[in-house]
């Protein structure tokens, strides 16, 4: 059945019958009840084409995103897409993912904001100085950020505490005795490794230690390039008691290169990794900096951002979810020749 077939039945105009269906707040309750009603029975289903023409919409949510083969077996990554698209196929919209490369990230946004291509984007992996949130602010397009950014205009975001959770793998670390304490971070462009660097460094000072560079690597974030980060650690002299992995991605790869290296983690070396680490190349359980309910954020991403895109003033919609540190088998009390 067809809008025509069923406003024909019903004796009512085409475009109260349109009306009804898309929610427009002059179409009265008792005309809107009746309408929903004879459309279930009938079996109705609106032509999504002719909707989004209709409302001006199209349903569908979007992230541009510069895929690294990593992320394709991402588990974190993986449960918050898998959270979006439950979340949307419950409200009958679509979430489209775009990879692109970096160099062409900022004229893809600009791509798809002139076509009118997505209702609303997610910003993911957010920059300290990001070029596509400012575009997207200039544009007054919906958006929700998944982190923050240094920008003076309000926005949506969604983050967890970043300073807050690598202070709790420092303090434990300090409580059992470890002074030199070293960190691998993902390149400092990005606002949450700048975040968690600035909060190590933070934790150290307030604990009157100083940290040597040569024990801050940055740059990683893969598997090889955190085994490469922890061999050039173990080069060092002196050579750090605890290493604290600011991603999960190099966590794998510096987890191995231990492994590699004959070490006992836990016992010579202790390491604390930001995020699970589900892989086969680590056997160890490993003590992490959890952050929960991974498929959630990703579903309340979504809420935000329909909310955005419904009118909401962005400046109200700024969430902040505190990590966890759980314990594993990779941190033990500094080696009395280390202390």
């Amino acid at each position: 059945m067809n809008l025509k077939s069923l406003a024909r039945n019903l004796g009512i105009s085409k475009t109260t019958v349109s009306r009804a269906l898309n929610g427009y707040p002059e179409v009265n309750v008792l005309t809107r009840e009746r309408v929903m009603a004879a459309a279930k029975e009938a079996g109705y289903e609106p032509n999504p084409m002719a909707r989004s023409l209709a409302v001006g919409r199209t349903n569908v949510f979007g992230i541009i995103y510069p895929l690294l083969p990593s992320d394709l077996a991402d588990p974190m990554f993986l449960d918050v897409v898998g959270g979006m698209s439950a979340a949307l196929e419950k409200c009958k919209m679509n979430l489209i993912i775009a990879p692109v490369s970096q160099q062409n990230e900022l004229p893809s946004y600009e791509q798809m904001v002139r076509g009118r291509r997505v209702d609303g984007l997610v910003v993911s992996r957010t920059l300290v100085n990001d070029e596509r949130i400012a575009y997207l602010l200039k544009k007054n397009f919906p958006f929700v950020a998944h982190g923050r950014t240094e920008v003076d205009q309000p926005y949506a975001w969604f983050d967890f505490d970043n300073q807050a959770g690598i202070t709790l793998a420092c303090r434990h670390l300090l409580a059992l005795g470890h002074q030199r304490i070293a960190m691998i971070s993902a390149p400092l462009a990005f606002n949450f490794a700048r975040q968690r660097r600035d909060g190590f460094l933070d934790c150290m000072r307030a604990a009157g230690l100083a940290v040597d560079p040569v024990h801050l690597a940055d740059n990683t974030l893969d598997r090889r390039s955190g085994y490469q980060a922890m061999q050039q650690l173990l080069a060092s002299s002196p050579r750090p008691s605890a290493v604290i992995v600011d991603n999960h991605l190099s966590g794998v790869g510096a987890v191995r290169a231990l492994l590699d290296a004959g070490i006992a983690i836990g016992e010579e070396i202790s390491v604390i990794v930001w995020g699970s680490v589900e892989d086969s190349l680590v056997g160890s359980n490993v003590t992490t900096i959890d952050q929960p309910d991974s498929d959630k954020a990703g579903a309340l991403m979504v809420e935000m951002l329909r909310a955005v895109v419904g009118g909401a003033d962005p400046a109200s919609l700024h969430v902040l979810w505190q990590p966890t540190l759980l314990a594993g088998q990779t941190v033990g009390p500094c080696p009395q020749r280390f202390c």
